[in-house]
């Protein structure tokens, strides 16, 4: 079979290198790819920028149109997501594992997942959702102690501002929503419950579509734990970040804290995905917090993790294009996962300056390694 990765992130190369490692699996089209990608086995790159849709799923259409091997697309980064390009490969014929566009506004608007997390008894933090300034400002003057501000919309992982002081809480408000540093992004904020404890990433497979629930066999399948570094610089200091390197497994996440996970987050994110109607076929990024009395969901990102992906990935010991082929058939439910034993480090190099202006386009080279 052929595949097709869309993306061009450290994140992609881990989906079409694991994907390339399949017996199953003849070639790899990447779009665009990147420079690792161009250097692996079986791997083929195509210089189409994911924001043109339209000639991404042309591109796709000519690769696989007309094939019945089992072919398929895998969708990496969430901004395509939410632009609705699940549906419309879907719509040329091709199989595709990545939420359509409804099951995407679940990383698209942190208001859609709160909300969703509230109707389906998701454990997670306590929220207000703010489209006034003024609201916004007077919400964070009643709390006492720190809080957490996140803006409604997709970000790059830039969107959210944790502090003690009410001073940056507030200039952090009127960045989104008055200087809107963030676009569109930034025109409604969530304003939500400081949680205390130790953060985990949990990549989960999913298939969830209304026959599949109607049968029983919707299903969502937890990968190992991993653990990102989201602030800039060491000892968890300086700006949030969209990961500076990822652990996986995650340390000290054990059974307990799995079983947990599974009853007070998983499970009910599955009743919610079934009941909402969803056709959820790709995968899902549980951000946890540890507390004292418990995991609370943080997030959801309707995609796999970047950086998790590139250290979880790795530690895959089962066929990849074989989970990516019950994901879309419907089979999730009955797949099973083993991983290999051993942990996966996986740092990020970024140029200075990230994650403000940056410059791009620079030589990456190791001199010591």
């Amino acid at each position: 079979m052929k595949t097709i990765v869309i993306g061009s992130g450290g994140r992609e190369h881990a989906i079409a290198w694991t994907l390339a490692q399949s017996p199953l699996v003849s070639e790899v089209v990447c779009i665009p790819g990147n420079g690792g990608t161009a250097t692996e086995s079986k791997c083929r790159n195509i210089q189409i920028p994911v924001s043109d849709i339209g000639p991404v799923v042309e591109a796709c259409r000519a690769e696989l149109g007309g094939l019945s091997d089992g072919s398929f697309v895998v969708v990496g980064p969430e901004d395509p997501l939410a632009a609705g390009i699940a549906d419309r490969l879907a719509d040329a014929g091709l199989a595709v594992v990545g939420p359509r566009s409804a099951g995407a506004m679940l990383e698209a608007s942190k208001d859609t997942a709160k909300r969703f997390m509230q109707k389906y008894g998701v454990a997670c933090a306590k929220s207000e959702t703010y489209t006034d300034v003024h609201e916004a400002v007077a919400a964070i003057g009643r709390i006492n102690g720190p809080v957490v501000v996140k803006a409604d919309g997709l970000a790059a992982g830039k969107g959210v501002v944790v502090t003690a002081e009410p001073d940056e809480a507030i200039r952090a408000v009127r960045d989104f929503m008055v200087d809107r540093t963030l676009g569109g992004a930034g025109i409604k904020v969530v304003i939500e419950e400081y949680l205390e404890g130790e953060e985990v990433s949990i990549l989960a497979a999913v298939s969830a579509t209304p026959d599949s629930a109607a049968a029983g066999k919707a299903a969502i399948v937890p990968f190992i734990s991993a653990r990102d570094h989201k602030r800039l610089r060491d000892g968890a200091e300086g700006p949030n970040t969209g990961g500076m390197g990822a652990i996986a497994p995650a340390p000290g996440v054990d059974e307990t804290i799995l079983s947990q996970f599974r009853t007070d987050i998983l499970e009910p994110t599955l009743r919610g995905l079934e009941a909402e109607g969803y056709d959820y076929r790709g995968f899902i990024f549980f951000g946890v917090m540890v507390t004292a009395s418990g995991p609370k969901l943080l997030e959801y990102n309707v995609r796999l993790g970047d950086p998790e992906t590139q250290a979880v990935l790795p530690l895959m010991d089962f066929d990849f294009a074989l989970l990516c082929r019950a994901i879309i058939d419907g089979t999730l439910a009955d797949f099973s996962v083993s991983w290999k034993p051993g942990f996966v480090c996986a740092p990020v190099a970024v140029s200075r300056g990230y994650p403000g202006s940056y410059p791009k386009g620079l030589p990456v080279s190791i001199d010591q390694a």
